[in-house]
């Protein structure tokens, strides 16, 4: 049972860090707390609600893509001069989603950080999935993509065709492709000896024999961990240039073309924030509620929320540092059409969605840098909502107030997005959702053999 979060989210007195693991654990507390997630026979009732829901808003997306692949992305608010629109805004919003995945499980693993322990798998988890939403928008936008999507990919030159290497959508077909094989890797590999665990914990005999197969006949014996920590660490060295590669990839999207507010050197490392940023607000999002169903306090402390917290608060100015300098270098270039750009986001007709992003990602946050903020679990969680409302934003300012104001004052158009446009987002949200409560009823979603390490932190109680 659950215990009362009240109970166990107490601050340690001033100058203590709170601890990575609860007081009291033992080998056969987290084996049975961990695995009794899966391994429960009766599926508690408000997972059963959340994928009813799941399931129906997954209903909407097929439903809005069947209408698209039928009728053509007319359908869509894309018009000209703004022909993206709902689209890339939402794969560049969901690829920034999955950064944080890769930098809790690869790079704080690299530098042998022990509080990514109890939130690396369900970070890696959404990782892949949120890698699988953004997958859907590119080929979606070409319109015909059992036609289109076939030329991105390099086919044999027998064919008297190459794909155009010049293009960017090549880039992100490569970098996209790269980075959910090499997660996907990292994550499974990661799962085995776990996998042996609720091989060994089972009652069923039908249960055992499938953990048994996805353990691949672990045994935990020296060579079995010799060969798995090599390859754990291998692919975690592979996935390190891929936090900074891929969203810098996307960014090149924008910033190799010649339109105000897109040709700046600096979108790499801004995006690349900006994805770090995002990706950290929807760890928390999904940590917050699945600490408390399932009453994973003693594992999921206080501790890892607050480190979370203030890696958004730093790479949230860094992206403030970045609005900053974006409508710095527009004003002092003295360019009349990068001086049009900074009128249209503080004075034009979509002026109220830029002053809303500066809300969300660089005023609101600014109160994590308060203790209690960072230490109550629910104003973590309205924090993050807030930060990731504003990422949004932020890619639909950078998109839609970038495109509706062409050199020539007679290809200005307006963008509204469509019901099929909001239907396809929210669909996005649901699949994505739907797949993680999947993820945490069927496979572990802390990390068992990680937080056995921690063990010793653990101090039983008088």
């Amino acid at each position: 049972m659950p215990r009362i979060e009240e109970e166990i989210d107490v601050l340690p007195p001033q100058g203590v860090r709170p601890p990575l693991i609860g007081p009291g654990q033992t080998l056969r507390t987290v084996t049975d707390r961990i695995g009794g997630v899966v391994l429960e026979k009766h599926t508690p009732v408000f997972w059963l609600l959340v994928v009813a829901l799941c399931v129906a808003l997954f209903g909407m997306l097929n439903t809005a893509i069947a209408y698209l692949l039928g009728k053509g992305v007319g359908i869509w608010g894309v018009n000209i001069p703004v022909g993206w629109g709902f689209a890339i805004v939402n794969f560049v919003w969901w690829i920034g989603i999955g950064h944080a995945g890769t930098l809790i499980s690869a790079i704080l693993l690299l530098f042998k950080q022990g509080w990514r322990t109890s939130i690396n798998r369900f970070a890696e988890a959404m990782t892949i999935f949120a890698v699988m939403q953004a997958g859907l928008f590119p080929l979606l936008h070409t319109g015909r993509p059992w036609l289109a999507a076939y030329w991105l990919f390099p086919i044999p030159f027998t064919m008297g065709v190459w794909p155009q290497f010049r293009s960017p959508l090549i880039w992100d077909v490569f970098a996209v492709s790269t980075y959910f094989t090499v997660s996907f890797l990292f994550w499974g590999i990661g799962l085995i000896p776990d996998f042996a665990t609720l091989r060994d914990s089972a009652k069923s005999l039908v249960v055992r024999r499938i953990y048994g197969m996805l353990a691949m006949g672990w045994r935990g014996s020296a060579r079995h961990w010799n060969r798995f920590e090599t390859a754990y660490m291998l692919l975690a060295g592979l996935a390190t240039p891929l936090v900074l590669s891929v969203h810098s990839v996307v960014s090149l999207d924008f910033a190799v073309a010649l339109v105000p507010g897109w040709h700046t050197t600096f979108f790499p490392p801004y995006f690349v924030a900006g994805a770090i940023y995002s990706g950290f607000a929807m760890v928390l999002m999904l940590a917050i509620p699945f600490r408390y169903l399932y009453g994973m306090q003693d594992y999921i402390t206080l501790r890892h929320l607050q480190n979370c917290a203030k890696l958004m608060l730093a790479t949230g100015l860094i992206v403030a540092y970045a609005y900053t300098l974006e409508m710095f270098i527009g004003w002092y270039s003295n360019e009349k059409n990068e001086l049009a750009l900074v009128h249209n986001r503080l004075h034009g007709p979509y002026s109220h969605y830029y002053f809303t992003l500066v809300f969300c990602n660089i005023l609101f946050p600014q109160t994590l840098w308060l203790n209690k903020v960072r230490s109550t679990p629910w104003m973590l969680f309205i924090v993050s909502m807030v930060v990731q409302t504003g990422m949004w934003l932020e890619r639909f300012v950078i998109v839609v107030l970038s495109l509706n104001r062409d050199f020539l004052p007679t290809n200005w158009g307006m963008y509204w997005f469509t019901k099929w446009d909001m239907m396809t987002l929210i669909g996005t949200m649901g699949f994505f959702t739907l797949l993680f409560f999947l993820f945490i009823r069927f496979m572990p979603p802390i990390s068992i053999f990680e937080i056995r390490t921690l063990l010793p932190q653990s101090k039983v109680k008088e």
